[in-house]
């Protein structure tokens, strides 16, 4: 699908693409944007209002974050968003080159990292990112496409249910290594041998072979 503008920049409901190119081929509307391709009409048209309001729904994720329009059940246009994942790795970074260069400038300086406080609602950078990049196409979106719902997907997993559907109360603080000590449960798991060349009846300390 193809979002339309009207002649004063208003998003109009999407178009086929068929119909974008037969309205660009006559010359009554115009490319206003590549991706995601929009056309803004030359005149005004009253095919495209909107007879009912779309629905933006968001599937979130570490890494990717699934974006999709719907028109009552009918899915309209589909995106992923791509997150950085580099984000604390260059933060580790610039902090070394800031720490360095205060080392030789300010030598003699007080450290002042322990007299700061975290505004309220502070989220880690690499979260902030995350929540950021998701609002920004939404914001997008809603300028090229009449929503008038957002539907946030936010599901939390209960993997020790998955394991056993019976399972309740305090039974979810009594893991795998409930009455053993830690060591105990390692032989115990691997049959009292190495787990990595077979071998038994052989000191088995936390590591046994020693590497090159």
């Amino acid at each position: 699908m193809v979002f339309v503008l009207d002649t004063n920049k208003r998003p109009l409901a999407p178009c086929h693409e068929a119909v974008a190119r037969k309205l660009l081929k006559q010359g009554k509307a115009a490319i206003y944007k590549r991706y995601p391709f929009t056309i803004i009409l030359k005149e005004i048209v009253d095919n495209f209002r909107p007879k009912t309001p779309y629905r933006l729904k968001i599937d979130h994720g570490s890494k990717h974050t699934g974006l999709a329009i719907l028109r009552g059940q009918e899915v309209v246009w589909l995106g992923q968003l791509d997150h950085r994942t580099d984000i604390k790795e260059r933060m580790d970074k610039r902090r070394a080159f800031r720490r360095a260069r205060r080392n030789r400038k300010t030598r003699y300086r007080k450290p002042r990292f322990l007299n700061r406080r975290r505004k309220d609602g502070w989220l880690p950078p690499s979260l902030e990112s995350r929540v950021q990049n998701i609002q920004t196409w939404v914001n997008r979106l809603k300028k090229l496409c009449p929503i008038g719902y957002i539907s946030y997907e936010n599901t939390k997993f209960d993997t020790q249910l998955m394991r056993n559907p019976e399972i309740s109360g305090i039974e979810y603080q009594q893991g795998t290594l409930q009455g053993y000590e830690v060591r105990e449960y390692l032989l115990e798991k691997f049959g009292r041998k190495c787990c990595y060349c077979g071998k038994e009846n052989v000191p088995l300390e936390v590591e046994h072979i020693i590497p090159k």
